[in-house]
């Protein structure tokens, strides 16, 4: 199983929410129609917040250095394309581990475009660059730290009620963005995510996967395929058809609302497919800091 890194992004800033009561709207007749019926599916038409929570970037995750089992490294990318998409630089390589030897470690940088189906939602996600280090311990024992993941939101089609009109108004707007969940393990292809739900009416707590996050465990379909070796560059696939998804939480008022839309919680029938393109570069030939 190839290794995946994983890191908490920083959410995308949410859209402004409604205007506040006094000022006339403006508007127009078809938006003004879709939003009215979307309160009325919703039963929220006396719970509507006064205004979008603003979107705050969450504590980045301490890195942290772990013993590995077995097995190989986990990234991603949308082949075909995955070479333009892969960062110039080594920004996010983590600092070693002490008495480790640095032509022994290298940084691994992996970018994907993972397609994810849970419950109804069905979405290509935005690109995600993730980086790691991994190399052998002073004891002899194979070791990782955690850098950095990097993603944007993906619109959901649809909106907030599965609607056309709602997909075309943007205070009915839904977006869904990955962020690290805490728990990986690249050698395994098992790491964790959280799925931050975005939209003017959402608050920023709003995720699938709040409280426990969603744990993958990849498999690998096909050997690995080296597209070139100088700079290494490496393509591979995985995916995991047996994780259960939870259900969408600290989403306000919209919670439950948000639970029926997208089908949620999934405790089974869901995917996460990945398509991946790394590189990687040995400690002794990175820049010093």
């Amino acid at each position: 199983m190839p290794k995946t890194t994983v890191h908490d992004p920083r959410p995308p800033r949410t859209a402004p929410g409604p205007r506040r009561a006094g000022r006339r709207s403006r508007l127009g007749p078809r938006t003004g129609a879709a939003l009215a019926g979307a309160v009325a599916l919703l039963g929220l038409a006396s719970a509507l917040p006064a205004s979008a929570a603003q979107s705050t970037g969450p504590a980045r995750s301490p890195r942290s250095t772990q013993a590995l089992q077995s097995g190989q490294t986990m990234q991603g990318g949308q082949a075909g394309r995955a070479s333009q998409e892969l960062p110039a630089g080594f920004d996010d390589c983590p600092a070693l581990p002490a008495g480790v030897d640095p032509a022994a470690w290298r940084c691994e940088v992996h970018t994907a475009s993972p397609r994810l189906a849970m419950g109804s939602l069905a979405v290509t996600l935005a690109p995600i660059t993730m980086t790691h280090a991994e190399g052998l311990l002073p004891d002899g024992s194979p070791g990782q730290v955690w850098g950095a993941m990097h993603s944007a939101a993906t619109p959901v089609p649809g909106g907030l009620t599965g609607s056309d009109a709602a997909g075309r108004t943007p205070l009915l707007g839904l977006a869904v963005q990955p962020e690290y969940g805490g728990r990986a393990d690249f050698y395994t292809g098992r790491f964790s995510l959280r799925f931050r739900l975005t939209g003017p009416l959402l608050p920023r707590d709003c995720a699938i996967g709040a409280a426990e996050p969603v744990d993958f465990a990849f498999k690998r379909p096909s050997p690995s395929e080296w597209i070139s070796t100088d700079p290494p560059l490496i393509r591979f696939s995985a995916y995991d058809d047996t994780f259960a998804a939870p259900a969408a939480e600290r989403c306000g008022p919209l919670t439950k609302a948000l639970g029926r839309r997208l089908s949620l919680p999934a405790p089974s029938g869901n995917l996460m497919s990945y398509d991946a393109t790394y590189t990687f570069r040995t400690y002794d030939r990175l820049p010093a800091r």
